[in-house]
């Protein structure tokens, strides 16, 4: 019985999205075990079974209609195909008109005390007192302290089941088998972050649940056994919908016609020829690679306008499937996508032309880590607590005052003050199966194969004397959702020690010899690779140049003065000032208060599978996330399907991410960050209690409570390669074509074999040419070709 429980919770639990900890926070979409539905479909059910809103809300619309964002003839034409005649205004009024429905939750007790006890059992270090009998398990250890819960009312030991599956035997006995999905369902879904997080913590299987054990069936036993005690709905009940079919139909045709509107607008400045990127022979003083986040497109234009340079997009983990051992606090984290598993371990190991300095800094860091430790103890201990506030307050006053005064040149004596870990320490990597070593180094061709593919990936052809691997990171202060603006493909971590490592590989005599012999990739003795670091918040880009030799040096001391005018007129740019844009820069990164340091990937709505020069003359304003590719240097189409696998997926995440936590920011997002609270260490619940927020908060999405900076639209792919090499990867890869049938995001290939002309996946790969208004799908010959080869 208990494997047959836990199966159907299983199954029935991939309806609910993971909720990650705040400090990995990975961008997801929360319905993705909906992605088997097309989209229409998986959204409807959803806003039933979830309570909440699956569209913009039609302010947005009146917002992006008012802006020029929705092109009027688009919307006519989906209108009228739909078989609605009247005006567009007529209609966006109607959507105006409609009025919430409030609903009564009938089990609102069992939420706020099931929220109560999972916040305790799930505690990772933030309080002080230990909940008792953690190591049983959960449903254990509630068993015990349940009968001193004064919400239960009178309760007994012997009332309650001694184990999860008895508990939910007792409790379904009463029920017929055919409900038992929807009583499931409808139990898991009402507190969609606890139990999100739960599912995280089962499937990573951190330390934190392998000391303390707790699933999805020790929830419901909790959860079902409390709800009968107080008397609450075992079986889901019939809410009302909030709006009708009618209404249903024109919010998505709405949306339809602004995602089209935005398309269209993409291809039409895609399409224009160039006229600044004409070829050029010169060999580039430097070349530098750039993650795909939509961050990175402002600071590439800059960078390139201020010397001979070519950037490069590629996934910022660097095709290192990695986990990272930080040296300062010794926590290994995840430092490569969360949908691939983690083949190496990175650590730190000191140069050997730097170990006079080692002790020095490991004395430092021992200090700077007693003393976080000590203040914290001193704060949060019941016999120290009152006093120390007291006799230090004042101090913590004048700092607080001069850090909200003086925010920027906090930041920038923080950063003079800074260890250089890296210019002590260099990455070492390690075979690492299921998180443990296996051995102590990795074999040469595994080593040749990372930096290959990386290479291939990007259509890489010749290498200038300086190559950079930028990874990027962020920097706030009183920031719980720090981790959420670092690099996406780290699993929120910063990208440096995955392009430190990268650099490290590239630099390998071996490697370099491998390559060359086996594969015809010849990088001459006058390139040297380079592990670097872009601060989003600030657009400064730091160079770990510790390795270069002196050959290299004025090289980089070149680049380095090119890359603060970069910087310059990137916050230039991004602040829409002229004046001390960098000071502004810096004092959003020190700032306590400062609720948006800076907008992360908000507005992002395209990726780009290309090679530089489509996208060279554009300003794309940071709403494109930006892959290096080349069609002609790929014609088996390997490395296009690597990219259409891997981060064409990821950003499909990050973008869904982003548009349920703009469309219903209470169920999807973080709530507003003005009344957060945190809980555990891990997450942050609204107030002093209720469900944990998933997503982002309200401040990284609107300018205002009521004005989207953020606009909430599926993600559109445009790959620039031949139409027919497309196609034969989507037949190989059903997830992706499922992806695309479901309208989960949308594809549009800029085929060159066939004058640049421009095609938008429909279904069942067919093709309309959108390049002009004739409808030119492919055949239905050459589609059943593609399937049977």
């Amino acid at each position: 019985m208990s494997q047959y429980l836990l199966k159907r919770i299983d199954n029935v639990s991939k309806t609910i999205g993971n909720t990650w900890p705040l400090y990995t926070f990975v961008a997801s979409n929360p319905l993705a075990g909906y992605e088997t539905f097309p989209f229409h479909d998986a959204i409807n059910v959803a806003e039933k079974e979830f309570g909440a809103h699956v569209f913009p809300d039609a302010k947005l619309y009146r917002q992006a209609w008012e802006n020029g964002h929705i092109d009027a003839n688009i919307l006519n034409t989906i209108l009228q195909d739909n078989g609605f005649e009247k005006s567009a205004a007529h209609y966006l009024e109607l959507l105006e008109s409609q009025k919430p429905i409030e609903t009564h939750n009938v089990n609102q007790d069992v939420d706020r005390i099931m929220a109560k006890w999972l916040a305790a059992f799930l505690d990772e270090g933030l309080a002080e007192w230990e909940m008792p009998f953690k190591t049983d398990g959960f449903y254990a250890a509630w068993r015990l302290l349940a009968i001193y819960d004064s919400d239960l009312g009178s309760t007994s030991l012997k009332e309650i089941p001694k184990t999860s599956e008895a508990a939910l035997k007792s409790i379904l006995k009463n029920h017929s088998e055919t409900d038992y999905d929807a009583i499931f369902k409808y139990h898991l879904a009402a507190l969609p972050g606890w139990t999100g997080y739960i599912k995280h913590r089962q499937q990573s299987h951190t330390d934190w649940q392998k000391a303390y054990p707790i699933n999805l069936m020790d929830y419901l036993a909790v959860r079902l056994w409390t709800t009968k005690k107080l008397n609450g709905s075992v079986l889901p009940i019939k809410i009302e919908d909030a709006q009708d079919d009618t209404v249903f139909e024109l919010k998505h045709i709405w949306l339809k016609a602004w995602e089209q509107s935005w398309q269209q607008e993409l291809v039409n400045t895609l399409e224009v020829p160039s006229t600044l990127s004409a070829t050029d022979d010169r060999l580039p003083d430097a070349q530098m690679v750039f993650c795909i986040d939509t961050r990175s497109e402002l600071i590439r234009r800059h960078a390139e306008s201020q010397g001979n340079y070519e950037t490069f997009g590629y996934a910022g983990f660097f095709g290192i499937a990695m986990d990272y051992e930080n040296k300062i606090d010794g926590i290994t984290r995840k430092s490569c996508p969360p949908i691939v598993s983690s083949a190496y371990k990175v650590s730190e190991t000191a140069r050997s032309e730097t170990r006079a300095q080692v002790s020095t800094y490991n004395k430092r860091t021992e200090v700077l880590k007693f003393s976080a430790y000590f203040k914290k103890r001193m704060k949060n201990m019941l016999p120290s607590a009152f006093g120390y506030v007291e006799g230090s307050g004042f101090f913590y006053g004048i700092s607080l005052l001069l850090r909200t005064l003086f925010s920027g040149k906090h930041y920038q004596n923080r950063q003079k003050q800074g260890s250089k870990m890296e210019a002590i320490y260099e990455p070492s990597i390690k075979k690492s199966v299921n998180h443990d070593l296996v051995e102590t180094s990795i074999p040469i061709e595994e080593k040749v194969a990372i930096v290959k593919s990386a290479f291939d990936l990007m259509g890489w052809e010749q290498f200038a004397p300086l190559v950079l691997f930028v990874g990027h990171g962020s920097h706030s202060q009183n920031n719980p959702f720090s981790s959420s603006l670092d690099c996406g493909a780290c699993a929120a971590s910063p990208g440096r020690h995955n392009a430190r490592m990268l650099a490290k590989l590239a630099n390998d005599w071996e490697v370099r010899y491998a390559l060359r012999d086996l594969y015809d990739i010849n990088i001459t003795d006058n390139t040297i690779f380079i592990g670097a670091e872009h601060n989003t918040t600030t657009d400064a880009i730091e160079i770990f140049d510790s390795e270069v030799p002196i050959s290299h040096k004025q090289w980089v001391d070149d680049l380095r003065v090119n890359l603060l005018k970069a910087q310059k007129s990137a916050t230039e740019d991004r602040f829409s000032t002229n004046k001390k844009s960098i000071s502004l820069a810096h004092y959003k990164a020190s700032n306590w208060s400062e609720t948006r340091p800076e907008w992360g990937l908000a507005k992002n709505a395209g990726f780009i599978i290309g090679p530089r020069s489509l996208t060279k003359d554009s300003n794309l304003d940071g709403r494109c996330f930006l892959h290096s590719y080349d069609w002609k240097l790929d014609l088996e189409g390997k490395a296009l399907e690597g990219i259409m696998q891997g981060p064409m997926v990821v950003t499909q995440w990050i973008n869904s991410h982003y548009y349920f936590s703009t469309v219903d920011n209470n169920t999807y997002g973080g709530g507003s960050k003005i009344t957060h609270n945190i809980t555990g260490k891990f997450g942050v619940v609204q107030g002093n209690g209720g469900d944990l927020k998933m997503g982002l908060p309200l401040q990284s999405l609107y300018a205002s409570d009521d004005d989207m900076y953020h606009q909430p639209l599926r993600l559109s792919v445009i790959i620039q390669a031949p139409v027919n090499r497309v196609s034969e990867i989507l037949v190989k890869n059903s997830h992706l074509m499922e992806l695309l049938n479901n309208e989960w995001l949308y594809l549009v290939v800029m085929d060159p074999t066939d004058h640049n002309k421009t095609f938008r996946y429909r279904k069942s790969l067919q093709w309309d040419n959108i390049s002009n208004s004739t409808k030119a799908a492919k055949s239905k010959s050459e589609v059943d070709e593609l399937i049977s080869a």
